[in-house]
Formats: C-alpha cells, sequence, structure tokens
C-alpha cells in the first residue's frame, strides 16, 4: 500500500485546510485510516482516525469539534477538514493505513505511511 498526501501549506490562525490522501496497491485490507503530526522538536501524535466503514471516527482531544475525519472508499482516499487552525496546529501531517481492527491511535500500530505534508498556521 503507497499513500500520497497533498493539501497542506500555510494559513493564518482561525483558517481552514482541507488535507487529502490517496491510497494505492492492495487497499482492501485497509481497517483504519488515521492521521499524525509530528512538530518540531516534539513526538509524532495521534490526530485523527476513521475505520472502513467510516462509522467510527476519533480525535484527539485539542482538534475535536474543529477537525473532520472522512474516508471514500470506492476512491481509496481519505480526507480531513481543519478549521478553526491555531499555530499550535503547525506541524507536518503523516497519513497512515492499518489492516488491524485495533491500536487506531498508536503509530506503532501503523503499518503504512504516507511521506507528510506540511501545515503552517501564522497568528
Amino acid at each position: 500500500v503507497q499513500l500520497q498526501a497533498s493539501g497542506g501549506g500555510l494559513v493564518q490562525a482561525g483558517g481552514s485546510l482541507r488535507l487529502s490522501c490517496a491510497a494505492t496497491g492492495r487497499t482492501f485490507n485497509i481497517y483504519y485510516m488515521g492521521w499524525f503530526r509530528q512538530a518540531p522538536g516534539k513526538e509524532r501524535e495521534f490526530v485523527a482516525a476513521i475505520n472502513r466503514s467510516a462509522g467510527n471516527t476519533y480525535y484527539t482531544d485539542s482538534v475535536k469539534g474543529r477537525f473532520t475525519i472522512s474516508r471514500d472508499n470506492a476512491k481509496n482516499m481519505v480526507y480531513r477538514q481543519m478549521n478553526s487552525l491555531r499555530p499550535e496546529d503547525t506541524a507536518v501531517y503523516y497519513c497512515a493505513a492499518k489492516s488491524w481492527a485495533n491500536g487506531y491511535y498508536m503509530a506503532t500500530a501503523y503499518e503504512y505511511w504516507g511521506q507528510g505534508t506540511l501545515v503552517t498556521v501564522s497568528s
């Protein structure tokens, strides 16, 4: 499975961005799609995840109510709409995929990773 993330950029605080992640290859066994981020000098952290049926979504507390993750299985795409962005949201964002239905919040549980896309939020 190969993942390609896009949609990052520079935005002012309070603004919005939409990130996309395209999955190719053996995508039929993907269960969770997730987004993680890594700010300079910090560890990679969980942001959001969505299961195969798109019936369950999960978010870290700091983005609840501001970020929305969605999935289009027919197109093998996952999206994340980010609203009310804050300077502390500045990070490289990675999309990831896993085939097991557990540990959706654990970076080590994800088997496949995209290359990352930079989001910079200016104050």
